[in-house]
């Protein structure tokens, strides 16, 4: 036999070359391979609505809860264990300590976030609480400072055309290099991340002199633009939220309308979700407002779009965590500033104690129509402040209201320093510039009166936030009553000083009826003030509250309607508190605010008893029972021609027979 050793060793080498050029081929497949079976894995961790929540605040069950040194801790401790994990906030992260009081001039909250180590934020309506200018002027401060900031994403919030301060701001978003979208190189992945504006939030921020683009069209645009720039994970930071309600659920349809976001961190609602939405391909995640939770979201994909959520937990920022040195001396710098350039002229410090209670007065519970404690309180310290700080009150029935949405904070039992009564009115801006909302004094009819009191009765269900606390009336509801005519009473209180003995005085408490065609004088913040103009578009016409001046002319600019101290300075919603709570002194906040529902001034009824509910009808409940005995009418003669017709038929086949 002969072999042809040549031809085996060709065959051989064949072979072998065949082997490794598969190999090689199988190596260079390998990538796409991994893309595709979901090797990647991406870790964001997000906060949102931290509304300058820079110090720890107590959580009304003895422990506390926020401050920025103790999201440093948890943040090192996320990062350690995903040391390739993305950093990002969705919005809101002003207005809500004295700390916001910086916002302008020092931009506390964008170079804490930086310090913090944040990669990119979005804007809320509260970046707008000072305005355009006043937005200007916090990127300006950032951007002078030389400290590191996160990037800011606005891809459909822009200035309007007709803002007279447009080109001066378009420079300080230059300055600080404000952009639509951004790519974020991290772990050998590359990220696009963009931001927006919800329509709910521009509603919100009706000063701000900014135009609203179409949120899902912009969003789209971002996101074939970062694809197309090699995008391989898109985030969306939305300051737009989300609902129970689909309807009014603004994130839920971002996902459902455009088509590759793989993130959302949606802010705006305050929401706290336990577990991610999931639109589509979509998640959306929330971890809650006010710094009280560090959110973590790990998702494993593919190169084709399949996403697995690998993990999910909110880290509680509370006393259990050590402080970050470095952070709290940042927060101590801070408070120092905020002690020499504004509380200085109140005569107050930060940490000063004004009194104390012995009992905790909590923020209203959302769309629950009740009394509440904390509101008439400060209700209350609105009248005392019309009665002692402003120089020269007219001597005429007042009346002071105050609003769910602008009680921020509530008061723990304990302690009430200066910081703490600013947490609860911390909204705002007055025309000198400064934070916080004026105090006004309008003018509103007697009728207007019980229209407002409507507004609390029947809107509230709809629109939580305009839930009203009062002094200087009384008034009663039934929830079960038609619409905009659910008040029931209303009794304006009446205080009057009665000599009883030589040098003592005894205020003496009266009610008495309310005038329709009376103006009566209303002391309320400028936020709510400016908000009582837009009650016959929330009633869809129904009910109309037009501020007057004391003359009876309409109000055509609030801040002339502003309530000034002898100095002229103009006295502050959170001014008030402070210096109402002050004069309890030592022995502290009365025990009659210690009713968690109020004591009573506001009373809320649910009873079906007939009476109560057609008592004092206005013509809305007058046209309602007219359309319902004119169908009880209708039926009982449908009844009764049924019922002959029945007979004529029964009879009739008797006598065919």
């Amino acid at each position: 036999m002969i072999t042809d050793n040549g031809g085996c060793s060709v065959k051989r080498f064949h072979r072998v070359s065949a082997f490794f050029l598969a190999v090689l081929l199988l190596c260079s497949l390998l990538p796409a391979l991994a893309a595709g079976s979901g090797s990647h894995t991406t870790t964001v961790l997000f906060t949102h609505d931290l509304h300058s929540h820079f110090l720890p605040q107590p959580d009304g069950t003895g422990g506390e809860s926020g401050g920025y040194a103790r999201l440093k801790t948890a943040l090192e401790r996320e990062r350690a264990a995903h040391p390739d994990a993305l950093t990002v906030d969705g919005g809101d992260f002003s207005i809500g300590s004295l700390i916001q009081t910086l916002y302008t001039t020092q931009g506390a909250e964008l170079r804490t976030m930086g310090a913090l180590g944040y990669d990119a934020a979005t804007v809320g309506n509260h970046e707008f609480d000072h305005k355009g200018t006043g937005f200007a002027a916090m990127l300006n401060a950032v951007a002078a400072s030389g400290d590191r900031a996160p990037a800011l994403l606005m891809a459909n919030y822009k200035p309007a055309n007709d803002n007279p301060d447009r080109l001066d701001i378009q420079r300080s978003m230059a300055a600080y290099n404000v952009r639509d979208y951004m790519l974020l190189e991290r772990g050998g992945i590359t990220y696009g991340i963009f931001g927006l504006m919800g329509v709910d939030s521009h509603s919100c921020a009706p000063s701000s002199g900014f135009s609203l683009g179409d949120v899902a069209s912009n969003a789209q645009r971002c996101v074939d633009a970062l694809k197309e720039q090699g995008a391989q994970f898109i985030i969306c930071l939305s300051h737009s939220g989300t609902n129970e309600k689909k309807k009014l659920s603004e994130d839920e349809q971002l996902a459902e309308k455009v088509r590759g976001i793989d993130l959302i961190v949606s802010g705006h609602t305050h929401t706290t979700l336990e577990e991610p939405i999931l639109v589509g391909d979509t998640y959306i995640v929330s971890a809650g407002p006010y710094c009280g939770n560090l959110g973590s979201v790990t998702l494993s994909w593919t190169g084709n779009g399949d996403k697995t959520l690998t993990d999910y937990h909110l880290t509680p920022i509370d006393e259990t965590l050590p402080e970050d040195g470095e952070i709290a001396s940042m927060m101590e710098r801070w408070k120092r500033l905020v002690g020499g350039t504004y509380l200085g002229r109140y005569g107050l410090t930060y940490d000063e104690v004004l009194t104390r209670t012995d009992f905790d007065l909590p923020t209203p519970e959302s769309g629950v129509q009740s009394g509440n404690a904390l509101g008439e309180l400060v209700a209350d310290a609105f009248l005392w402040a019309a009665k002692n700080l402003e120089a020269d009150a007219p001597d005429v029935p007042t009346v002071t209201v105050t609003a769910d949405g602008v009680l921020r904070a509530p008061l723990a039992a304990g302690e009430i320093t200066t910081s703490m009564a600013f947490d609860v009115l911390s909204m705002g801006v007055g025309s000198d510039g400064t934070s916080g909302f004026p105090l006004v004094g309008v003018y509103l009819t007697g009728k207007e009166l019980k229209a407002a009191a409507e507004v609390d009765a029947s809107v509230t269900p709809l629109m939580p936030a305009a839930q009203l606390y009062v002094a200087g009336l009384d008034y009663s509801f039934n929830t079960h009553r038609m619409f905009f005519n659910r008040v029931t009473d209303m009794r304006l209180h009446r205080e009057t000083a009665q000599e009883v003995s030589p040098g003592q005085i005894l205020a003496e408490s009266s009610f008495g009826d309310i005038d329709d065609d009376q103006l009566y004088r209303v002391v309320t913040g400028m936020y709510s003030a400016q908000m009582l103009s837009t009650v016959e578009s929330k009633s869809m016409g129904l009910l109309s509250l037009e501020p007057k001046m004391a003359d009876g002319s309409p109000v055509t600019d609030f801040e002339a309607c502003i309530l000034r101290d002898e100095n002229g300075n103009e006295i502050k919603e959170w001014y008030a508190l402070a210096a109402y709570l002050q004069s309890f002194g030592e022995e502290g906040v009365p025990s009659r605010y210690s009713k968690p529902n109020g004591d009573g001034r506001k009373a809320v009824s649910r009873s079906w008893n007939p009476v109560e509910l057609v008592k004092n009808p206005n013509w809305i409940t007058g046209v309602a029972l007219a359309v319902l005995a004119v169908a009880v009418i209708l039926a009982v003669l449908l009844v009764r021609w049924l019922r002959g017709a029945r007979r004529r038929r029964r009879y009739g086949k008797k006598r065919n027979l």
